[in-house]
């Protein structure tokens, strides 16, 4: 090990090799000036991109998380929206995302007490248990997750259920709830060594989870009146509603027909398997967090029949790579860090998701592609959830280039699947481990 000790001369010739390289100087004055971005950005492929769209679904204004990670949330509302204004009538329309955030901290807190029953047996540093532990209970979630919320507490709007100073700023909520559910895991792990009824505790402590869950975002209400006026300015009344009402009048279109389709690259997960990962849910006994693994060049294909369909996507990806904020554009070259430090830094997709590179980070959902007479994919657009004073009034345009290499779920109807594909919906799931990258949360 001594052998591989830098030495002070090789450090001197590091300098010197430095300070004789004009462009490292350059870059280095500017960096130390401006964010690296700035420097970074490619302005040739800023100036090359336009929003306009050959097929575009969208005409409703931007929501906002603020800073909650509850995109896969909004993402799936926003979902949701593009069929509940047609059957309203409206221009606008928004789910309370409050209300639905409410009963997945609680189904987290209870997902989470009963792995920590069921693993009560393995030591504190199982890589398993670990994993929960370190994030019991995080805004973060997938498709399946969302699909399960819906079909088990139904949906309200907004106003039956705002947001609260919590619900759009989180981290004091989520403290206090890792802070309570750590304890309660080690609460747990006695009573089961000890022969005591670990499942009357848990009990008690997701009564401590909803006080504190009521305490910072509300009570989710039971029922409320629904009325409204439409774009012909007709007064509307249903009259008093349930959420599960709610969601089964307004709700036209069936989740269950819908499939999360992913494109992992690596060995160990061959095209056409169906994955899972271990101990990733929310909802105990609700849907499971499955994923058709298929080639990039599909999911698109799948995301421009749905577009061609009037149909928005949601889908999740790695959110912060190759990406202008303020421009909201996504391009797989857009910034062009290896010019900026003259090192290699280029990595596949696959060596991304091994090495710690790259995970799911974001959901959003496509409402518009541009396709060219050939047929060939240029553009996408997207709603995101980060508001309305950046881009073009919030929508993002992404370049197919980046698609490929930072897309890795699309959430489709089955009925759009080749039958090749259909057909493995069936098979026992590859099992991932919780720590893999595709149990990551968006």
């Amino acid at each position: 090990m001594s052998d591989s000790a830098l030495q002070l001369n090789e450090i001197a010739a590091l300098t010197a090799r430095f300070t004789a390289d004009q462009t490292a100087r350059l870059m280095r004055n500017a960096v130390s000036n401006v964010d690296v971005k700035n420097v970074a950005l490619d302005r040739s492929i800023v100036a090359a991109i336009d929003t306009s769209m050959s097929i575009q679904l969208d005409t409703w204004p931007i929501t906002n998380q603020k800073k909650s990670g509850r995109c896969w949330l909004f993402a799936g509302l926003n979902f949701l929206k593009q069929h509940m204004l047609s059957e309203l009538k409206v221009d606008n329309f928004e789910f309370s995302q409050t209300y639905l955030h409410f009963w997945d901290k609680l189904e987290k807190a209870n997902w989470f007490l009963t792995s920590m029953i069921e693993l009560a047996e393995r030591p504190l540093d199982d890589r398993t248990v670990a994993c929960l532990i370190d994030d019991p209970i995080g805004d973060g979630g997938q498709w399946d997750m969302f699909v399960s919320l819906v079909q088990k507490y139904g949906v309200v709007p907004k106003f039956a259920m705002p947001e609260t100073e919590s619900s759009s700023n989180t981290a004091a909520m989520n403290n206090t709830l890792c802070t309570l559910l750590r304890r309660a895991a080690g609460k747990l792990r006695a009573a089961v060594a000890n022969g005591e009824d670990a499942n009357a505790l848990r009990l008690g402590f997701i009564a401590d989870s909803y006080r504190v869950l009521a305490i910072h975002l509300g009570t989710p209400p039971t029922e409320f009146i629904w009325q409204w006026r439409d774009k012909d300015k007709l007064f509307n009344r249903m009259g008093t509603m349930t959420p599960a009402q709610f969601a089964a009048k307004y709700i036209t279109v069936d989740l269950n027909d819908y499939v999360c389709v992913v494109n992992d690259p690596r060995v160990t997960s061959p095209y056409g398997s169906l994955l899972s990962v271990d101990h990733l849910g929310n909802v105990v006994g609700g849907r499971p967090v499955r994923y058709l693994n298929t080639d990039a060049d599909t999911l698109k294909t799948l995301v421009h029949t749905a577009l061609k369909d009037s149909k928005v996507v949601w889908f999740g990806c790695d959110v912060g790579k190759q990406f202008d904020r303020d421009h909201g554009l996504w391009d797989a070259a857009l910034l062009d860090y290896q010019g900026v430090y003259g090192v290699p830094l280029d990595m596949t997709k696959a060596e991304r998701l091994q090495l710690g590179v790259s995970a799911m980070t974001h959901a959003m959902v496509i409402t518009g592609i541009d396709v060219l007479p050939d047929g060939t994919i240029r553009r996408y657009r997207v709603e995101n959830s980060w508001g309305d004073d950046r881009s073009d009034k919030g929508y993002d345009t992404m370049n197919d280039s980046w698609f490929a290499e930072y897309v890795f779920e699309v959430a489709v109807p089955k009925q759009d699947l080749p039958p090749e594909l259909v057909a493995k919906l069936d098979q026992e799931p590859i099992m991932l481990p919780l720590w893999d990258p595709m149990g990551a949360l968006a």
